[in-house]
């Protein structure tokens, strides 16, 4: 399989993929030429450092919309797990179930990781914005999950994608 280029300018892997908020899919090619997207991958529903990371994002959604982008949600916990972090949380964008890590592979976040000397597979957290061309704006590698949510305002303010 070719390598996949996440680099900052490249054009962001489109994917299509179910959330906890109604029946359709989400697709990224959806928001080409209306919003720019801010798309962060977190490791798991409802562990401390995604709750933080995510109600962050919930706080700030409306000044993200301000800023004209829409937040997307993204770990390998399927729909109902999604739907009820969302519900304890009441986080008002879509959650994505990537539960076969097809996304979270294309987009480079998919990788090894060491938690006291036990090896495993999972999600790397990780926020890219992606610019309403479908481009990748900015990518926040191995987020720390404080102050990230102003991070990523500041960029789409500074920026706007």
């Amino acid at each position: 399989m070719p390598e996949i280029d996440i680099t900052e300018g490249a054009t962001a892997p489109d994917f299509e993929l179910p959330s906890q908020i109604g029946d359709a899919p989400v697709r990224l090619a959806d928001f080409k030429g209306k919003k720019a997207v801010v798309l962060y991958f977190y490791p798991k529903d409802d562990t401390p450092g995604c709750t933080t990371e995510s109600c962050t994002f919930r706080d700030m959604t409306p000044d993200y919309e301000e800023a004209g982008a829409a937040i997307l949600g993204v770990s390998l916990d399927d729909v109902d797990s999604h739907k009820a972090f969302a519900e304890k949380y009441r986080l008002p964008f879509p959650l994505l179930a990537d539960t076969d890590a097809s996304v979270s592979t294309a987009y480079g976040v998919y990788k090894e990781k060491n938690l006291y000397g036990k090896t495993s597979m999972g999600i790397e957290r990780t926020t890219f914005v992606i610019d309403k061309e479908g481009k990748i704006a900015r990518v926040f590698p191995r987020v720390k999950v404080d102050q990230h949510g102003d991070e990523v305002l500041s960029f789409l303010r500074e920026n706007n994608p």
